[in-house]
Protein backbone atom coordinates (compact mmCIF):
# COMPACT_ATOMS: atom_id res chain seq x y z
CA UNK A 1 0.00 0.00 0.00
CA UNK A 2 1.33 3.15 -0.58
CA UNK A 3 1.36 5.59 2.51
CA UNK A 4 -0.47 8.55 0.36
CA UNK A 5 -3.93 10.12 0.16
CA UNK A 6 -4.89 11.30 -3.49
CA UNK A 7 -7.69 13.31 -5.09
CA UNK A 8 -9.92 12.54 -8.18
CA UNK A 9 -10.36 14.96 -11.47
CA UNK A 10 -13.97 14.64 -11.47
CA UNK A 11 -17.67 13.48 -10.54
CA UNK A 12 -16.66 10.34 -11.56
CA UNK A 13 -13.33 8.11 -12.09
CA UNK A 14 -11.40 8.50 -15.55
CA UNK A 15 -9.74 5.16 -17.07
CA UNK A 16 -6.36 6.34 -16.26
CA UNK A 17 -7.13 7.28 -12.68
CA UNK A 18 -8.71 4.05 -12.24
CA UNK A 19 -5.52 2.34 -13.37
CA UNK A 20 -3.27 4.14 -11.68
CA UNK A 21 -5.33 3.83 -7.98
CA UNK A 22 -5.49 -0.08 -9.06
CA UNK A 23 -1.99 0.10 -9.56
CA UNK A 24 -0.74 2.16 -6.70
CA UNK A 25 -3.04 0.56 -4.13
CA UNK A 26 -3.21 4.24 -1.79
CA UNK A 27 -4.21 4.15 1.61
CA UNK A 28 -7.10 6.26 0.94
CA UNK A 29 -8.94 9.17 -1.26
CA UNK A 30 -9.95 12.61 -0.70
CA UNK A 31 -13.01 14.57 -2.27
CA UNK A 32 -13.30 18.13 -3.00
CA UNK A 33 -15.89 19.85 -4.74
CA UNK A 34 -15.62 19.17 -7.89
CA UNK A 35 -16.18 15.71 -7.47
CA UNK A 36 -19.57 16.29 -6.00
CA UNK A 37 -23.08 17.06 -7.61
CA UNK A 38 -25.42 15.00 -6.09
CA UNK A 39 -26.28 12.01 -3.74
CA UNK A 40 -26.74 9.33 -6.28
CA UNK A 41 -23.34 10.18 -7.95
CA UNK A 42 -21.54 10.47 -5.03
CA UNK A 43 -22.45 6.98 -3.72
CA UNK A 44 -21.67 5.59 -6.85
CA UNK A 45 -17.99 7.16 -6.87
CA UNK A 46 -17.34 5.75 -3.25
CA UNK A 47 -18.62 3.05 -4.05
CA UNK A 48 -16.63 2.95 -7.32
CA UNK A 49 -13.35 3.39 -5.16
CA UNK A 50 -14.24 0.73 -2.98
CA UNK A 51 -14.44 -1.37 -5.75
CA UNK A 52 -11.03 -0.85 -7.17
CA UNK A 53 -9.39 -3.03 -4.24
CA UNK A 54 -12.36 -4.61 -3.16
CA UNK A 55 -12.10 -3.19 0.28
CA UNK A 56 -15.29 -2.49 2.24
CA UNK A 57 -13.26 -0.26 4.95
CA UNK A 58 -11.59 2.32 2.82
CA UNK A 59 -10.43 5.54 3.81
CA UNK A 60 -12.21 8.37 1.36
CA UNK A 61 -12.38 11.55 3.17
CA UNK A 62 -13.59 14.86 2.95
CA UNK A 63 -12.85 18.60 4.38
CA UNK A 64 -16.95 19.58 5.97
CA UNK A 65 -16.51 21.55 8.57
CA UNK A 66 -19.19 23.48 8.78
CA UNK A 67 -19.35 27.10 7.89
CA UNK A 68 -16.97 28.09 4.94
CA UNK A 69 -15.11 24.70 4.54
CA UNK A 70 -17.44 22.73 2.94
CA UNK A 71 -17.13 20.39 -0.12
CA UNK A 72 -21.01 19.37 -0.11
CA UNK A 73 -23.27 22.45 0.07
CA UNK A 74 -26.32 23.40 -0.49
CA UNK A 75 -29.35 23.58 -2.15
CA UNK A 76 -28.51 19.43 -2.40
CA UNK A 77 -27.38 19.57 1.16
CA UNK A 78 -27.63 21.61 4.43
CA UNK A 79 -25.57 24.06 5.15
CA UNK A 80 -23.66 23.38 9.11
CA UNK A 81 -22.84 26.36 11.31
CA UNK A 82 -18.80 26.97 11.92
CA UNK A 83 -17.40 26.25 15.24
CA UNK A 84 -17.48 29.67 16.68
CA UNK A 85 -21.19 29.08 17.00
CA UNK A 86 -20.03 26.29 19.61
CA UNK A 87 -17.49 28.32 21.28
CA UNK A 88 -20.29 30.96 21.74
CA UNK A 89 -22.84 28.90 23.47
CA UNK A 90 -19.93 27.64 25.40
CA UNK A 91 -19.57 31.29 27.16
CA UNK A 92 -23.03 30.55 28.87
CA UNK A 93 -23.85 27.15 28.96
CA UNK A 94 -20.51 24.63 28.65
CA UNK A 95 -23.00 21.91 28.64
CA UNK A 96 -25.44 22.99 26.24
CA UNK A 97 -22.45 23.83 23.96
CA UNK A 98 -21.09 20.19 24.24
CA UNK A 99 -24.44 18.82 23.55
CA UNK A 100 -25.27 21.01 20.42
CA UNK A 101 -21.27 20.29 19.48
CA UNK A 102 -22.04 16.38 19.50
CA UNK A 103 -25.85 16.16 17.75
CA UNK A 104 -24.22 18.50 15.15
CA UNK A 105 -21.33 16.65 14.57
CA UNK A 106 -23.51 13.11 14.15
CA UNK A 107 -26.46 15.04 11.80
CA UNK A 108 -23.22 16.26 9.44
CA UNK A 109 -22.01 12.39 10.02
CA UNK A 110 -25.12 10.80 8.69
CA UNK A 111 -25.18 12.80 5.83
CA UNK A 112 -21.34 11.57 5.50
CA UNK A 113 -22.14 7.81 5.66
CA UNK A 114 -25.23 8.35 3.46
CA UNK A 115 -22.48 8.65 0.15
CA UNK A 116 -19.93 6.49 1.52
CA UNK A 117 -17.93 8.72 3.28
CA UNK A 118 -15.63 7.01 6.23
CA UNK A 119 -13.39 10.27 7.54
CA UNK A 120 -14.17 13.78 7.60
CA UNK A 121 -11.17 16.60 8.16
CA UNK A 122 -12.72 17.84 11.32
CA UNK A 123 -12.85 18.82 14.42
CA UNK A 124 -9.97 21.35 14.53
CA UNK A 125 -7.78 21.83 18.22
CA UNK A 126 -6.13 24.89 16.91
CA UNK A 127 -6.94 27.67 20.11
CA UNK A 128 -7.79 31.08 18.61
CA UNK A 129 -5.20 33.60 19.35
CA UNK A 130 -5.64 37.48 18.95
CA UNK A 131 -4.03 39.07 15.97
CA UNK A 132 -3.95 35.28 14.22
CA UNK A 133 -4.21 35.56 10.55
CA UNK A 134 -8.05 34.85 9.54
CA UNK A 135 -7.33 31.26 7.93
CA UNK A 136 -8.38 29.34 11.33
CA UNK A 137 -10.45 32.39 12.50
CA UNK A 138 -14.65 30.82 12.95
CA UNK A 139 -13.62 27.72 12.32
CA UNK A 140 -12.01 27.37 15.71
CA UNK A 141 -13.99 26.17 18.89
CA UNK A 142 -12.26 28.74 20.96
CA UNK A 143 -9.21 30.55 22.50
CA UNK A 144 -9.09 28.29 25.97
CA UNK A 145 -7.44 25.02 25.72
CA UNK A 146 -9.87 23.14 27.84
CA UNK A 147 -13.07 24.31 26.00
CA UNK A 148 -11.42 23.46 22.44
CA UNK A 149 -10.83 20.10 23.75
CA UNK A 150 -14.51 19.34 25.36
CA UNK A 151 -16.06 20.38 21.94
CA UNK A 152 -13.68 18.35 20.38
CA UNK A 153 -13.77 15.57 22.03
CA UNK A 154 -18.10 16.17 21.41
CA UNK A 155 -17.64 16.56 17.50
CA UNK A 156 -15.19 13.27 17.27
CA UNK A 157 -18.07 11.13 19.14
CA UNK A 158 -20.88 12.42 17.22
CA UNK A 159 -19.08 11.49 13.59
CA UNK A 160 -18.61 8.14 15.48
CA UNK A 161 -21.84 7.96 16.15
CA UNK A 162 -22.73 8.25 12.67
CA UNK A 163 -19.83 5.94 11.48
CA UNK A 164 -18.05 8.59 10.64
CA UNK A 165 -14.40 8.65 11.94
CA UNK A 166 -13.03 12.31 12.91
CA UNK A 167 -9.40 13.95 12.40
CA UNK A 168 -7.78 16.39 14.83
CA UNK A 169 -6.44 19.05 13.29
CA UNK A 170 -3.03 20.51 12.87
CA UNK A 171 -0.85 19.56 14.73
CA UNK A 172 0.75 20.79 17.03
CA UNK A 173 -1.75 23.92 16.82
CA UNK A 174 -2.48 26.47 13.56
CA UNK A 175 -4.09 29.18 16.09
CA UNK A 176 -1.15 31.46 16.40
CA UNK A 177 0.03 31.37 12.53
CA UNK A 178 -0.13 34.96 11.30
CA UNK A 179 -0.09 33.96 7.39
CA UNK A 180 -2.16 31.18 5.67
CA UNK A 181 -0.19 28.22 5.03
CA UNK A 182 -2.34 27.89 1.74
CA UNK A 183 -0.14 30.72 0.37
CA UNK A 184 3.41 31.32 2.43
CA UNK A 185 4.70 29.41 4.84
CA UNK A 186 3.96 30.62 8.12
CA UNK A 187 6.79 31.51 11.08
CA UNK A 188 5.49 31.10 15.50
CA UNK A 189 8.07 32.27 17.39
CA UNK A 190 6.35 31.74 20.78
CA UNK A 191 8.80 30.25 23.43
CA UNK A 192 8.36 26.52 24.61
CA UNK A 193 6.06 27.68 27.46
CA UNK A 194 3.95 29.64 25.30
CA UNK A 195 3.33 26.70 23.05
CA UNK A 196 2.24 24.53 25.69
CA UNK A 197 -1.55 25.93 25.46
CA UNK A 198 -1.00 25.43 22.08
CA UNK A 199 -0.82 21.97 22.26
CA UNK A 200 -2.70 21.28 25.41
CA UNK A 201 -5.90 20.55 23.10
CA UNK A 202 -4.40 17.81 21.21
CA UNK A 203 -2.43 15.81 24.57
CA UNK A 204 -6.06 15.96 25.77
CA UNK A 205 -7.65 13.86 22.33
CA UNK A 206 -3.95 12.30 21.90
CA UNK A 207 -5.84 8.90 21.23
CA UNK A 208 -8.30 10.36 18.82
CA UNK A 209 -8.04 8.09 15.75
CA UNK A 210 -6.21 10.63 13.05
CA UNK A 211 -4.73 13.73 13.15
CA UNK A 212 -3.41 15.90 10.37
CA UNK A 213 -0.09 18.13 10.69
CA UNK A 214 0.47 21.71 10.09
CA UNK A 215 2.42 23.38 7.37
CA UNK A 216 3.86 26.19 10.19
CA UNK A 217 7.04 26.72 11.15
CA UNK A 218 7.72 26.94 15.24
CA UNK A 219 11.54 28.31 15.57
CA UNK A 220 11.37 26.76 19.56
CA UNK A 221 10.85 23.57 18.30
CA UNK A 222 13.16 23.49 14.62
CA UNK A 223 13.70 26.64 13.04
CA UNK A 224 14.57 25.64 9.90
CA UNK A 225 11.66 23.41 8.50
CA UNK A 226 7.72 23.40 8.77
CA UNK A 227 6.02 21.03 11.42
CA UNK A 228 5.06 18.72 8.78
CA UNK A 229 8.75 18.04 7.39
CA UNK A 230 10.32 18.24 10.95
CA UNK A 231 11.51 14.82 12.66
CA UNK A 232 11.76 17.13 15.87
CA UNK A 233 8.34 18.38 15.81
CA UNK A 234 6.41 14.83 14.58
CA UNK A 235 8.83 12.70 16.71
CA UNK A 236 9.63 14.75 19.79
CA UNK A 237 6.35 17.24 20.06
CA UNK A 238 3.59 15.24 18.67
CA UNK A 239 4.33 11.61 19.54
CA UNK A 240 6.10 11.99 22.81
CA UNK A 241 5.22 15.17 24.15
CA UNK A 242 1.55 15.39 22.88
CA UNK A 243 1.38 11.26 23.55
CA UNK A 244 -0.75 11.35 19.47
CA UNK A 245 -1.29 7.31 19.35
CA UNK A 246 -3.12 7.57 15.70
CA UNK A 247 -2.42 7.58 12.00
CA UNK A 248 -0.73 11.22 11.26
CA UNK A 249 -1.63 12.62 7.63
CA UNK A 250 0.28 15.74 6.42
CA UNK A 251 -1.92 18.48 5.39
CA UNK A 252 -2.37 19.27 1.87
CA UNK A 253 1.10 18.83 0.12
CA UNK A 254 0.03 21.42 -2.56
CA UNK A 255 0.06 24.38 0.00
CA UNK A 256 2.55 27.19 -0.53
CA UNK A 257 3.81 27.19 2.34
CA UNK A 258 5.99 24.25 1.44
CA UNK A 259 9.01 24.28 -0.85
CA UNK A 260 10.25 21.57 -3.91
CA UNK A 261 8.01 19.31 -5.89
CA UNK A 262 4.88 18.07 -4.51
CA UNK A 263 6.72 14.35 -4.74
CA UNK A 264 9.95 15.86 -2.52
CA UNK A 265 7.62 16.95 -0.12
CA UNK A 266 5.84 13.64 0.01
CA UNK A 267 8.93 12.12 0.32
CA UNK A 268 10.26 14.43 3.03
CA UNK A 269 7.48 14.35 5.13
CA UNK A 270 7.25 10.34 5.32
CA UNK A 271 10.52 10.45 6.20
CA UNK A 272 10.00 12.95 9.19
CA UNK A 273 8.04 10.76 10.62
CA UNK A 274 4.36 10.75 9.09
CA UNK A 275 1.91 7.94 8.32
CA UNK A 276 0.21 9.70 4.97
CA UNK A 277 0.99 11.77 2.76
CA UNK A 278 -2.20 14.06 1.29
CA UNK A 279 -1.79 14.95 -2.18
CA UNK A 280 -5.35 16.85 -2.95
CA UNK A 281 -5.16 18.18 -6.55
CA UNK A 282 -5.39 14.79 -8.55
CA UNK A 283 -2.47 15.91 -10.93
CA UNK A 284 -1.34 12.50 -12.33
CA UNK A 285 1.94 13.60 -12.93
CA UNK A 286 2.28 14.13 -9.20
CA UNK A 287 0.28 11.44 -7.85
CA UNK A 288 2.98 8.93 -9.99
CA UNK A 289 5.73 10.92 -8.87
CA UNK A 290 4.47 10.10 -5.14
CA UNK A 291 3.99 6.54 -5.22
CA UNK A 292 7.25 5.63 -7.12
CA UNK A 293 9.39 8.08 -4.12
CA UNK A 294 7.39 6.42 -1.33
CA UNK A 295 8.48 3.53 0.09
CA UNK A 296 5.44 0.72 1.48
CA UNK A 297 3.29 1.88 4.43
CA UNK A 298 4.49 0.43 7.75
CA UNK A 299 3.20 -2.21 9.47
CA UNK A 300 2.57 0.52 11.99
CA UNK A 301 1.04 2.49 9.79
CA UNK A 302 -0.74 0.08 8.45
CA UNK A 303 -2.33 -0.76 11.62
CA UNK A 304 -3.20 2.84 12.87
CA UNK A 305 -5.14 2.70 9.26
CA UNK A 306 -7.03 0.08 10.32
CA UNK A 307 -7.56 1.21 14.01
CA UNK A 308 -8.85 4.09 12.56
CA UNK A 309 -11.16 2.82 10.14
CA UNK A 310 -12.69 -0.13 13.03
CA UNK A 311 -13.24 2.24 15.38
CA UNK A 312 -16.94 3.89 14.25
CA UNK A 313 -20.37 1.97 14.69
CA UNK A 314 -23.51 3.88 13.22
CA UNK A 315 -25.79 3.85 15.80
CA UNK A 316 -29.65 4.44 14.97
CA UNK A 317 -30.96 8.40 15.57
CA UNK A 318 -33.30 10.78 13.69
CA UNK A 319 -31.30 13.06 11.86
CA UNK A 320 -34.08 15.71 11.76
CA UNK A 321 -33.90 15.51 15.86
CA UNK A 322 -30.35 16.10 15.94
CA UNK A 323 -31.10 19.20 14.02
CA UNK A 324 -33.70 20.41 16.19
CA UNK A 325 -31.80 19.79 19.15
CA UNK A 326 -28.74 21.24 18.14
CA UNK A 327 -30.71 24.60 16.97
CA UNK A 328 -32.82 24.78 20.34
CA UNK A 329 -29.52 24.37 22.14
CA UNK A 330 -27.48 27.03 19.71
CA UNK A 331 -30.68 29.15 20.00
CA UNK A 332 -29.67 29.80 23.83
CA UNK A 333 -26.14 31.69 22.93
CA UNK A 334 -28.79 34.25 20.99
CA UNK A 335 -31.44 34.78 23.76
CA UNK A 336 -28.89 35.30 26.46
CA UNK A 337 -26.98 37.73 23.95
Amino acid sequence: MTPAIFGLSGPTLTDDERAFFREADPAGYILFGRNVENRAQLRALTDDLRAIHGRERLLVSIDQEGGRVARMKPPEWEAFPPGEAFARLWQVAPASAIEAARANAEALGHDLAEVGISVDYTPLLDVRQPGAHDVIGDRALGSEPMQVAALARAVLDGLARAGVTGCVKHMPGHGRAGADSHKELPTVEASEAELESDIEPFRTLKDAPIGMTAHVRYTAWDAERPGTLSPFVIDEIIRQRIGFTGLLLTDDLDMEALSGTVPERAEQAIAAGCDVALNCWAKMDDMTGIAGRLPAMTEEAAARLERALAGSGSVASDRAQLIAKRDSLLELARDIA
